[in-house]
């Protein structure tokens, strides 16, 4: 018989689903990030218990990631405040314009909320800084300077 004239069931002609890109490197969290993510666990497992088949694969590979984030999150203390570190609120004077920003973890970061990554560039390149440090990035080698350093 033709192939033409076969019936093929539909999951042969989708993507492949792979598991979600765990980030390389420590899985540091802030109080908040560690709250998130309980939360996101929590979510999934109620979203799982209540689902149609059809969703299921999804919801439970998400459900994998969010708790191998859990199991390995490192709970950052509380950074002081005379150097930038893990956790710090940071205001700087990059190439002139004021940011203000706080170095989170990767699962937290939100770059529009002002929640850096410290795995972003810009964290990496003050991390270690203190006040009225001026930095390079980029290509600028006094393009950012210290103006302030705070707790969360």
């Amino acid at each position: 018989m033709s192939v033409a004239f076969r019936r093929d069931s539909d999951e042969e002609h989708l993507e492949p689903r792979f598991e979600l890109p765990i980030p390389l490197g420590p899985n540091l969290v802030t109080r908040r990030g560690l709250d998130l993510i309980d939360a996101r666990v929590a979510e999934l497992e109620a979203a799982i218990s209540r689902a149609a088949a059809a969703g299921l694969p999804a919801l439970k590979r998400d459900l994998r990631y969010w708790q191998s984030r859990q199991i390995t999150a490192e709970l950052a203390s509380l950074p002081p405040c005379e150097r930038v570190e893990f956790g710090s609120r940071v205001t700087i004077s990059l190439n002139g314009k004021r940011k203000t920003f706080q170095i989170v973890g990767s699962d937290e970061a939100e770059p529009a909320s002002g929640l850096l990554a410290f795995t972003a560039p810009l964290s990496r390149a003050v991390l270690g800084a203190e006040v009225d440090d001026q930095l390079p990035f980029g290509s600028v080698a006094d393009a950012i300077t210290i103006v302030a350093i705070g707790a969360p």
